[in-house]
């Protein structure tokens, strides 16, 4: 958009407070100190969103970015009736990241990664165009940044597990700017970290950041940012499914904002946040109220993130220890983690599609299973304003009559590959 300028915005570390200046793609304090995440503080301080045409970036004051994409969405917020009465709610609000052109959502990809994909995109400067972004993923967030830096001519290489390369698929082929490496079959979601970061060894390539990356945390918070504004306050609960807990810390800061904002209310929202059985890292340390992960066997891990339908929802490795993460955020506004399986999250996603009228992923499948099982337990105050995350869905929709193309790796590695070779291979791609 030709009147569209570079948000202003300063860096805090969440734990020491010590506030600095972006050098455009810090992921850390560069001074150092415990392990902490940082923070976006923006020059403005109440959020004005913009058109609707502006995609994800109607919400650009909120957003380190210094440029507008092509193609993006917003999240799309509405108050449900249907299935706010099968589970006796009266302010169920329903945030849908997805395709249903129904209610207004286009996004292409059917997932909310697609608001991590434009913002971390949309940070990327003149000074590392000649660097290769690297990112891994469980699947949906590597379509969503395919999408993204194909459209939008970025170099990318993604790193997936094997076992999740269905996940790849579009609606038309790809520019070639996009490479894919695999962790071979048997190999889960920290595998493929592993691997992108022996390719990270080389100066070629770019560390995207994962929850570290601020683009990436604010990009996620749109969703907050959508249902808060769309209601007017915001929520008391805010239910989500989570694999790294990226996406709640940011539904935190976002909500820290709202209320340095001033317009929208002075309360924190109770994160329920949920782990698809038995898959639950994260479920366990906090049941033990235990800052730091508990251990879990690599093989077991590996088994267990294979049985869960929610294959996205399977981080060994989470930023749920780091100062302002996961743990910091459930401390901070009262919340819990919450456990589904895979037969009430299908359960579940029967439901919303039978109320709602469109398909969802089972991730968003394991939220919805959770918050049943919450209602029907007395735990949530079915007076209060609930926010449901739906954090992916609409695929049948997006693919009815649609040729798919599959995006299919380059290169496979094992699970304990030399790191020199891999060096050397993927550098040869680009």
């Amino acid at each position: 958009m030709k009147n569209f300028s570079a948000t202003k915005y300063s860096l805090q570390n969440v734990t020491t407070g010590r506030i600095f200046e972006d050098e455009g793609w810090l992921l850390d304090d560069p001074e150092g100190g415990s392990p902490s995440l940082i923070r976006a503080r923006y020059t403005t301080r109440q959020i004005k969103p913009g058109g609707d045409e502006m995609g994800i970036y109607r919400f650009a004051q909120w957003l380190p970015v210094g440029r507008m994409l092509k193609g993006s969405c917003a999240p799309v917020t509405y108050k449900s009736s249907k299935l706010a009465a099968a589970l006796g709610l009266k302010n169920l609000y329903i945030t849908f990241n997805g395709y249903y052109p129904k209610i207004g959502a286009h996004m292409s990809t059917c997932s909310f990664k697609e608001t991590e994909a434009y913002s971390v995109c949309g940070r990327l400067g003149e000074d590392h165009a000649h660097k290769v972004l690297v990112v891994a993923s469980a699947g949906n967030t590597a379509r969503a940044f395919a999408r993204v830096c194909s459209d939008n001519r970025i170099p990318l290489l993604l790193s997936v597990p094997e076992d999740n390369l269905d996940a790849l698929w579009f609606d038309a082929p790809l520019n070639d700017c996009v490479k894919l490496i695999a962790a071979r079959k048997g190999g889960d979601y920290f595998d493929a970290i592993h691997l992108s970061n022996l390719v990270l060894k080389s100066d070629k390539f770019l560390a995207e950041g994962g929850a570290k990356n601020i683009a990436r945390r604010d990009g996620m918070a749109t969703t907050v940012l959508s249902a808060t504004t769309f209601i007017g306050r915001i929520p008391d609960y805010y239910f989500q499914a989570i694999g790294s807990g990226t996406g709640a810390i940011a539904a935190w800061e976002a909500n820290q904002r709202l209320i340095e904002d001033g317009r929208f209310g002075t309360h924190k929202m109770k994160l329920m946040v949920s782990q698809n059985l038995p898959f639950v890292p994260m479920y366990n340390a906090w049941r033990a109220r235990s800052r730091a992960m508990l251990p879990y066997d690599d093989d077991q891990a590996r088994i267990d993130a294979e049985s869960i339908d929610a294959k996205v929802l399977s981080n060994r490795k989470p930023p749920y220890p780091i100062g302002g993460g996961l743990f910091d955020a459930l401390i901070d506004t009262g919340g819990d983690i919450l456990v589904a399986t895979n037969e009430e999250a299908r359960a579940a996603k029967k439901l919303f599609e039978e109320t709602e009228g469109v398909d969802i992923y089972s991730a968003p499948g394991i939220a919805l299973a959770t918050l049943i099982k919450a209602v029907k337990a007395g735990e949530v105050d079915p007076e209060k304003i609930i926010m449901l995350n739906i954090t992916g869905g609409g695929e049948k929709h997006f693919q009815q009559g649609k040729e798919l193309h599959y995006l299919k790796p380059s290169l496979v590695f094992d699970l304990d590959p030399d790191p020199d070779e891999v060096v050397r291979k993927v550098s040869a791609l680009f």
